[in-house]
């Protein structure tokens, strides 16, 4: 089952309200996405913490095989 780029950005958006968010399609399917999070609420994370926390924000949307979203390229970060 696929999931559209603005459902990934809606969830996101729940979770990191201020955040400037980026989403790509990587390959056409609603599988395979590219998402840059550039929110406040990473300052002083690390990288794992930081995208253990956007996993979190998806809501069991990439969990087990019967997930909604196959793969997710993440960057994040704190903004500058």
């Amino acid at each position: 089952m696929a999931m559209e780029a603005a459902e990934i950005e809606r969830l996101l958006r729940e979770a990191f309200p201020g955040a400037q968010i980026t989403i790509r399609d990587l390959a056409g399917d609603g599988n395979h996405y590219a998402a840059e999070v550039v929110a406040e609420e990473f300052r002083g994370l690390g990288r794992v913490a930081q995208q253990r926390a956007v996993y979190a924000a998806l809501k069991g949307r990439m969990d087990g095989p019967a997930g909604e979203l196959h793969a997710l390229a993440l960057t994040t970060r704190a903004p500058d």
